[in-house]
């Protein structure tokens, strides 16, 4: 059987660009992991890794201009918002090689023999290895920073993993030259180019997760999908870890006094975080709880006025097109929601920004249960609450999500009122809380927690941060070992200079 070809889309047009590439058979899919299973070991020299991290985000600043371009035939998402993706893209691989070279990610413990503790301690080594071949689902709507050269891959390579992606359809021509980028970085460096393996098709990608000698996955996309290939993941006969980011509602909340006295600057936000990138990014606020009322519908009016001056946009391809649409229709059809800007369909191929209104109280109904849901695209629900009790048992119903965000008035985040107890009833329902900003927009840096409650996440990891290198290492623990038998990270005198923890102090 021929197989079938790869397509790239322009989404403006909904016409092929040109074929890429086919899809690949079973074989194929085999013959790729076995090669990146093959370049483990050439992984092992972390200044090899932080090196080729390096060579890898240089290569790509040197045809950022190609990648631009083909980037933005491709998702429609604008020179202006893939140039900076491109950016943090490139930093992002800058960081996780100086993570690389600082060492601490190996968390290196030794505890020297303790005969007089209850039970005795023995002599104990303990720090972490890579897990072996990373299986990445590149993402749609972030073609660089989520796709081929982004942070699961950048992790996982890091961590001394070797990765196959299963490269996303709405940009496979940009997925091809982004992954010899990488591999032109790593053969620069002596590594093989077998380190990073790309595979198109959705039956290459259901065959990647089965694939024995794959250790673990990384995902972001749908709930459909996502939960289809975790499942998968689970039934393997060895199961392995799947950390999966696959919905978001990421809701809002804003406070009478905020309202009061924000309600202009809170609706322009609200209107600039849903309608950013067409309303296409994971942490876009879904829902938003408003105080009923007149300060309310100052709120409401701000954002009807903001929105209504929104130019319609591109979706990245036509079945997302299609499922917007069906998910606006079916909201809109719900008892007592409203649409003071009403989202849908502004010519062939773009869609029209817009928002729901529905009362609070009736989120707590089986039937609107579609609006606790995420619908991917430029739409937002507004629900009015009437006083604490009813927005209380709203937030009870919410399911997980990526982010949670409250809008509080000066004096509330002085300490005044109830606004810590208020953050505290968000806190379990999101990996990222907000205080007066808006969660479009995810640094890169340390600290950061890009991940939630099921079904934002299928784990408790990171995707973004240094910490999302944890989610492809295991730990291992040598007893009573030989010390020149043990891995140099884990000798007394410290040949390599790692940060470690010694007999329960730490060092640096």
């Amino acid at each position: 059987m021929t197989a079938a070809p790869v397509w790239s889309v322009d989404p403006r047009t909904g016409k092929h660009r040109e074929q890429v590439a086919v899809e690949a058979t079973a074989d194929e899919v085999d013959a790729t992991v076995r090669e990146a299973h093959a370049a483990r070991g050439a992984l092992a020299d972390r200044a090899v890794r932080a090196a080729f991290l390096r060579e890898a985000a240089t290569g790509l600043e040197t045809v950022s201009a190609l990648l631009i371009e083909v980037a933005d035939a491709e998702t429609a998402l604008g020179p202006v918002r893939l140039t900076g993706e491109l950016a943090r893209t490139a930093y992002q691989l800058r960081a996780f090689a100086d993570l690389v070279d600082e060492g601490a990610f190996l968390d290196v413990v030794i505890d020297h023999p303790d005969p007089a503790a209850t039970p005795p301690v023995p002599d104990l080594r303990r720090w972490k290895i890579p897990l072996g071949v990373v299986a990445v689902y590149a993402a749609s709507n972030f073609p660089f920073a989520f796709s081929v050269a982004g942070g699961d891959t950048a992790s996982a390579l890091a961590a001394g993993c070797p990765v196959v992606v299963k490269a996303h359809p709405d940009h496979p021509a940009l997925s091809e030259l982004v992954a010899k980028v990488l591999r032109r970085a790593a053969t620069a460096h002596g590594l093989p180019a077998g380190v990073v393996g790309l595979v198109h098709g959705f039956t290459a990608g259901v065959d990647l997760i089965e694939h024995p000698l794959v250790a673990a996955a990384g995902f972001t996309g749908s709930v459909r999908g996502g939960r289809a290939l975790f499942d998968a993941a689970a039934a393997r006969p060895v199961p392995i870890p799947f950390h999966g980011e696959l919905g978001s509602l990421n809701p809002v909340v804003v406070t009478e006094d905020a309202a009061a006295e924000r309600a202009q600057d809170i609706g322009a936000g609200l209107a600039a975080s849903m309608t950013l990138g067409v309303g296409q990014f994971c942490v876009k606020p879904g829902l938003v709880l408003v105080p009923a009322g007149a300060h309310g519908d100052g709120l409401v009016k701000a954002l009807t006025d903001a929105v209504s001056d929104t130019e319609p946009g591109v979706l990245l391809d036509h079945r997302m097109r299609d499922a917007f649409l069906a998910g606006v229709g079916e909201r809109t059809a719900l008892p007592d929601v409203d649409s003071p800007v009403t989202p849908g369909a502004a010519g062939a191929h773009t869609v029209g920004a817009g928002f729901l209104t529905v009362p609070a109280a009736r989120l707590t109904e089986d039937a609107h249960a579609p609006l606790l849901e995420e619908c991917f695209g430029p739409v937002t629900v507004v629900a009015r609450y009437t006083d604490e009790d009813e927005l209380t048992a709203v937030l009870e119903r919410l399911p997980g999500s990526l982010t949670a965000t409250v809008q509080l008035s000066p004096a509330e985040a002085a300490g005044e009122g109830d606004a810590a107890a208020l953050l505290a009833r968000l806190t379990p329902l999101a990996g990222r809380v907000l205080v007066d900003g808006w969660p479009t927009g995810v640094a890169v840096a340390p600290a950061q927690h890009h991940g939630g409650p099921y079904p934002a996440t299928t784990s408790t990891s990171t995707s973004v941060g240094g910490t999302a290198v944890e989610r492809w290492l295991r730990p291992v623990a040598y007893q009573n070992t030989p010390e020149p038998l043990l891995p140099p990270e884990l000798r007394d005198d410290n040949p390599l200079g790692l940060p470690r923890r010694y007999d329960g102090v730490l060092e640096r």
